[in-house]
């Protein structure tokens, strides 16, 4: 009975920390504190040195958690990621997640051999457990807080945060291996790099497809969609780890493969992986947490500052100015996207490694990484929105999330139904326009369904219901949400949204169901501005695109930086005022 007592404590203690990290998000987001660096305090508290007083060292475990709770992260980053996007800043991306991780960690080696007088190895090792970005702190500190960025360095930021860790998982395993073995040759090296590379590429393009496959094929019952799909991913994950290939680069790709197919329950396998990797992120970081213990982190404390400076100030922004000088960024992006290098659960997750193959000095690295993180989470965590304003990447005007309604039709794909309340201040309301891909059908009025048709007129207050392509149905956000006008004296200058003028016309015509020629489609908003405009651009020049105008909005250099989008024109305003 004494057995049964134990694993029922052990249940209702880890119920207890869970909940704990649930709770605590309500805090960190009232204070505005990164939530990942809540939820590893939680772990700390309840540690043995902390006032829970819970002895915790079972560095497997944790790294199995780990390792789940990383590839739910992946899988879902790809899952919500466009091809478009992806396509778009591939290049960049990929050149920050490679060469800007070996960079990053060499640049951090000399400081660690001179601060912790280790070998060049070691010091390498350490570099290299720092030197990614991580997936789950960018995604919710650009998602949490409601950054809206220019949509290039957004998505440059998202997917090197996602296709980052492989690459450090690799270098960080590799270097392990040469500590325990000995020098290996650097054909053996780099051959395996690759091979890991290649492997990973192949079992998440073809577990993807396999995927999308038996999910559009199966009959399973309404309530497992989203169980298959995650199960899938962890199956990717766990065939390619096995097969000594990159598991993390294989279930990125897996969920990118997904995300951009055509599924049933598609807006069902979101929520459930939002709240999967939710839970995951909890149970990872509250025992990372518990293995760490304060008065260790304390004894390398000044050492760990100075590694993480050196990080922050020094070794991420040469390293992001070097890999983005081929490509076309402001030294304002650079300078952003150096600050967005966030540490996380990758950085103490990469650090257990040593522990678990029980190398000397794994407390040391352990410590390093679990300070630098902690510090990379409170600086840069907490400064972002400052600083995406200070460097003018923030767009002026923030959007608040409008809430939707998804609902799948069985028996099709292409089709899904999408409602929304519908406010005072909705462009849509203001405006009387929709794309033309998305068509009205119900109406909810007053506790009352009507069609379209009954309905007429739409009002304040009421709930309506469109059909529309599952992949463009999120672009109906901006359409319904709660926007007061602009306070500003002149709105001819504002219009509805801001975008970057950087943005293709391509991707307008995405959105509003514009007809812009083929040739034409891959044209910044910028250049369509300067031909068709045939003089400077000055705030306020308007430039009629289909149902919508394009108004400049600001201008440098007699070159358009902000667009400002107005749905239609607005009502004239009443004489005399």
């Amino acid at each position: 009975m004494d057995s049964l007592d134990t694993v029922s404590l052990s249940i209702l203690l880890g119920a207890v920390l869970v909940l704990a990290g649930i709770l605590s998000s309500l805090v960190a987001l009232r204070f505005g504190a990164p939530l990942l660096l809540v939820f590893l305090l939680v772990g700390m508290a309840a540690g043995e040195s902390g006032p829970g007083g819970l002895r915790f060292d079972d560095v497997r475990l944790a790294y199995t958690v780990g390792s789940v709770a990383l590839a739910l992260i992946l899988f879902d980053g790809g899952l919500r990621t466009r091809f478009a996007t992806f396509r778009s800043v591939l290049a960049p991306s990929l050149t920050l997640a490679s060469i800007g991780v070996f960079l990053t960690a060499a640049l951090t080696a000399p400081v660690v051999v001179w601060v912790l007088g280790l070998n060049w190895l070691e010091a390498l090792l350490v570099g290299a457990v720092v030197a990614s970005t991580d997936a789950a702190a960018v995604f919710f500190l650009l998602h949490g807080r409601g950054l809206r960025l220019r949509p290039r360095v957004a998505a440059t930021i998202e997917i090197e945060s996602g296709t980052n860790d492989p690459l450090a998982i690799f270098l960080t395993v590799l270097l392990v291996e040469l500590l325990v073995m000995g020098d290996r040759p650097w054909t053996a090296v780099f051959a395996s790099l690759v091979g890991q590379g290649l492997g990973g590429a192949a079992f998440g393009l073809l577990g993807g497809r396999a995927t999308v496959l038996a999910l559009n094929r199966l009959a399973l019952p309404q309530g497992l969609h989203a169980p298959f799909v995650t199960t899938a991913a962890l199956t990717v994950f766990g065939l390619a780890q096995s097969a000594h290939a990159s598991g993390f680069l294989a279930v990125y790709l897996a969920g990118l493969i997904i995300g951009n197919r055509p599924t049933r329950a598609h807006n069902t396998i979101i929520v459930f992986l939002d709240a999967a990797t939710w839970l995951a992120q909890i149970a990872m970081f509250v025992l990372l947490g518990l293995l760490a213990w304060p008065e260790r982190l304390l004894s390398h404390g000044l050492q760990a500052l100075a590694i993480a400076a050196t990080l922050m100030f020094v070794a991420r922004p040469v390293a992001v100015f070097l890999c983005l000088a081929p490509f076309r960024f402001t030294w304002r992006e650079r300078a952003f996207i150096s600050w967005v290098g966030l540490r996380g659960a990758v950085g103490i997750f990469l650090a257990s490694i040593p522990l678990l193959v029980g190398l000397p000095r794994a407390e040391l690295y352990f410590n390093i990484g679990f300070v630098v993180v902690l510090v990379s989470l409170l600086v840069q965590g907490w400064t972002l929105a400052p600083a995406a304003k200070l460097l003018r990447i923030a767009l002026p005007r923030a959007e608040p999330a409008p809430r939707r309604v998804e609902l799948d039709l069985p028996g099709q794909l292409e089709q899904e139904l999408v409602g929304y309340h519908v406010g005072a201040s909705n462009p849509y309301l203001r405006r009387k326009i929709v794309p033309s891909w998305a068509k009205p059908v119900l109406v909810v009025r007053e506790s009352r369904v009507l069609s379209a048709v009954e309905a007429g007129a739409i009002k304040p207050g009421d709930h309506i219901y469109l059909l529309a392509p599952p992949e463009k149905a999120q672009a109906l956000d901006r359409f319904f949400v709660d926007m007061p006008p602009p306070p500003a004296p002149d709105p001819r200058l504002l219009g509805d949204f801001f975008v970057a003028a950087d943005v293709p016309l391509g991707a307008l015509a995405e959105i509003y169901g514009l007809e812009i020629a083929v040739a034409d489609r891959d044209i910044t908003l910028a250049d369509h501005i300067a031909e068709a405009l045939g003089h400077p651009p000055h705030p306020g020049d308007v430039v009629p695109l289909g149902a919508i105008a394009l108004v400049v909005s600001a201008e440098a250099g007699g070159r358009v930086t902000r667009v400002g989008l107005r749905l239609a024109e607005p009502d004239p305003e009443p004489r005399g005022r």
